[in-house]
């Protein structure tokens, strides 16, 4: 865990914002939601099935719209501009990769999508799991272009759908506020948003769709939409953790902040064969942590294991919410890395840089998948054998808890809001098998279920796990919105 970029731990699926595609310690933080908003009928109407005959996209015509922003094949310029950051989806080429800078740009991608009958996806970082923000023979609309981010006179932050979270960090901070977000500086907020968005501050401020007051959709139809819980309630349910793609575009985001704590970040690792006793020790102790303090554990090939994390207050108030779990551990972390840094600091910390230029990350192939942790594993030695013989792949296991149970489950789309923790089976190069072997092996040990933003296009009951309970309304808002389902993908939801 050198630098701290946690080989991906924070990456979305990078339909980043389509809704699919793919904080502070300190002051008084907004009131989080705690009970679902109500589900009248839409403010305006959803828009009605439109199945005609399919005919051809009009890429001059959709590029004069653009005033230009729209690549093919054969032009120049054409394989950089539908790149991923995971250069597994190399291959995977799309008709057109169109750049909007406005949302009627953004309407009149939708409504040439929609009259061709072709996959459309957004992009806003270039993060993807599963590849679905490159569709093929599809329209990709890269909207990085549309990256402002303004901190208005009430605290909150009105924040374009293509701004990456480094970007979004540094302007939020130089006006000392702060969001709850995940660390890698390239991936987008609108992924991270709408599939739920843990982090580092998760624990006290709660996911980053917590923090969403209204959105800008555009909907199948075309039509832009504000939504919030007055306008479109059931979009804004589902935007909330529902995933990237399924509903529609979003152009726009707006969030409430907190003002920018200090945080003091911690790493210790510990050596081989100890992942069982620190994984053991570890998911006893956090649920009763305070929600100030943020943990992860990271275990990987010959057991070994890297406890860290952060926490809203002073190095001697961390070392005194440590010293219960070290003890109940029984060994010596090989190495302790302290330090107190400001909000902005820390989060280049964990993204591994200092001048976090997000166009500069380097591109790196990997497989991944998730499971949740529900409740603590009872075998925590079956748990770490897994990753035996296994080479290059580390299991990262994020604390969920404080802010994000405060919500009820149904309140929003994103279901585990009782779990312990997520976990990231992270393989670095293509290894489907590896991470299917360590993915289903978890689940025979009773850690079932799913993280949307770390999308596995293999993940058995995929809905199931990435949804629980709330995929039925998920599907109803969906088929609603989209009745011919536009915004359709492989794991789009979908009645």
């Amino acid at each position: 865990m050198p630098g701290m970029n946690r080989r991906g731990a924070f990456k979305v699926a990078g339909l980043a914002a389509t809704a699919w595609a793919a904080a502070a310690c300190t002051g008084s933080p907004r009131p989080l939601l705690t009970t679902p908003p109500s589900s009248p009928a839409p403010t305006s109407a959803p828009p009605p099935s439109t199945s005609t005959a399919p005919r051809p996209p009009d890429w001059n015509a959709l590029r004069d719209k653009l005033n230009g922003a729209v690549s093919l094949p054969n032009d120049r310029g054409f394989a950089a501009a539908h790149r991923l950051y995971n250069p597994a989806f190399d291959a995977n080429t799309p008709a057109a990769v169109a750049r909007p800078t406005t949302a009627e740009h953004v309407q009149a991608c939708v409504e040439t999508a929609s009259a061709a009958r072709i996959p459309i996806a957004a992009r806003s970082g270039g993060h993807s799991y599963a590849g679905y923000s490159a569709p093929q023979d599809g329209l990709v609309v890269d909207l990085r272009a549309m990256n402002a981010v303004q901190v208005n006179a009430d605290g909150t932050a009105t924040v374009q759908a293509g701004a990456r979270l480094i970007e979004v960090y540094t302007a939020l901070a130089a006006q000392g506020r702060a969001l709850p977000g995940g660390t890698c500086p390239s991936v987008g907020i609108a992924g991270l948003t709408l599939g739920g968005g843990i982090g580092v501050l998760t624990r006290k401020f709660g996911l980053t769709c917590d923090r969403l007051v209204s959105a800008k959709l555009v909907t199948a139809d075309g039509t832009l939409r504000t939504v919030n819980a007055q306008s479109e309630p059931d979009l804004y349910w589902a935007l909330r953790g529902g995933g990237g793609g399924n509903f529609g575009i979003v152009t726009e985001f707006t969030f409430s902040t907190e003002p920018a704590p200090q945080l003091t970040t911690f790493n210790l690792p510990f050596g081989a064969g100890t992942a069982p006793q620190v994984l053991g020790a570890w998911q006893e102790w956090v649920a009763g942590a305070p929600a100030e303090l943020w943990s992860a554990v990271t275990l990987s090939a010959r057991q070994t294991s890297v406890l860290s994390g952060c926490f809203v207050g002073t190095e001697n108030g961390l070392t005194q919410q440590l010293a219960p779990l070290l003890r109940a551990i029984g060994a010596n972390p090989t190495r302790r890395v302290v330090q107190t840094r400001d909000y902005l600091g820390a989060m280049k910390y964990y993204a591994g840089c200092s001048g976090c230029d997000p166009d500069s990350v380097a591109r790196q192939s990997f497989t991944a998948s998730s499971r949740v942790l529900g409740a603590p594993v009872r075998d925590t030695g079956a748990f770490a054998a897994l990753l035996d013989g296994t080479s290059e792949m580390d299991v990262l296991i994020d604390s969920l808890g404080g802010a994000v149970a405060a919500v009820a489950p149904a309140a929003s789309a994103f279901p585990h809001r009782q779990a312990l923790a997520t976990v990231q089976i992270y393989q670095k190069g293509n290894n489907p098998q590896a991470v299917a072997r360590v993915r289903d092996g978890m689940a025979g040990l009773g850690v079932g279920g799913g993280y949307v933003n770390y999308i596995d296009p293999d993940m058995p009951d995929w809905a199931g796990a990435y949804y629980g309970a709330n995929q039925a309304r998920l599907a109803e808002t969906a088929a609603r919105y989209d009745p011919d389902a536009v915004f359709g993908f492989a794991q789009a939801v979908r009645a």
